[in-house]
């Protein structure tokens, strides 16, 4: 159990989680980006780390990645920055990155100060799941991380089902053969969704890439427990004078709502 299982336990769909690039736009925007988005009524949100070479996003993330490293973020930086999160932080926190950066680092460390920083989960695309499997699944195990996988839809049922034996959490449903923020129309994919869905797995599934707006991810939440967002949110933040207020109208169009800005943060001290 972490904050993730309990999300999904607690919430079966409309779930909404939100992509950032740490450090993005200014080296010290993480942590007040993931307040505002806590406090706007995102269920999750995934943090990425910056990477000079991040294959599988497109270019309103790759830009934003290239941004954050110029500012001066690392991974090192990025957990200072984390570590007192929990004192008002409750939602879960996903950390998002290639292998490359996490490797160099050290895994075991890595996972070590992320768990100690209150991180609940990890994604890396490029991990290959033999070698997570072999070498880092016990790892995970002891520090109460989820791993999340991704599948395509090129991804055969076999390995579906076992990504889904391998992960706790979720699964991430890749909507497209592409990049991040692709212009893909998700109405095309209504087969391979169902196939996902009539497919027996454990874990609930959210899907990702080209999630823009309200009707797509109205249209992702049929077929899966939610769906995620990423270069939209980032255009939001590169485009905001004002990034809370910003944050807030973004999240409330998503969830077409219209509730009004707190006048303060919310603070609430985490469980869990």
């Amino acid at each position: 159990m972490n904050r993730i299982t309990s999300l999904f336990r607690q919430k079966k769909e409309q779930v909404l989680s939100v992509f950032f690039t740490a450090g993005f736009p200014a080296l010290q925007d993480t942590v007040p980006v993931l307040t505002a988005l806590q406090e706007a009524g995102a269920d999750l949100v995934e943090i990425g780390m910056p990477y000079s070479d991040p294959m599988a996003d497109g270019p309103v993330i790759q830009a934003s990645n290239t941004r954050a490293l110029a500012n001066g973020m690392s991974v090192e930086l990025l957990f200072e920055q984390l570590k007192d999160i929990r004192t008002h932080i409750h939602i879960p926190i996903l950390l998002m990155g290639y292998y490359n950066p996490v490797l160099q680092y050290g895994v075991e460390q890595f996972v070590t100060q992320a768990a100690a920083a209150g991180i609940d989960g990890i994604i890396i695309p490029d991990l290959p799941l033999q070698e997570y499997e072999q070498q880092y699944q016990q790892l995970f195990q002891a520090h109460k991380l989820s791993n999340v996988f991704l599948v395509t839809p090129q991804t055969p049922e076999d390995r579906l089902l076992h990504i889904d034996r391998l992960s706790t959490g979720f699964i991430y449903i890749v909507s497209s053969s592409s990049t991040t923020g692709n212009q893909q129309q998700q109405q095309g994919h209504d087969s391979y969704f169902s196939r996902i869905r009539q497919t027996p797995l454990q874990n609930p599934a959210l899907i990702g890439f080209n999630i823009k707006d309200q009707e797509s991810f109205r249209y992702a939440c049929q077929y899966a427990a939610g769906a995620i967002i990423g270069s939209a949110f980032i255009r939001v933040l590169e485009q905001a004078d004002d990034l809370r207020p910003a944050i807030h109208a973004f999240v409330q169009q998503l969830r077409g709502a219209a509730e009004p800005l707190p006048s303060a943060p919310h603070r609430q001290t985490a469980t869990l």
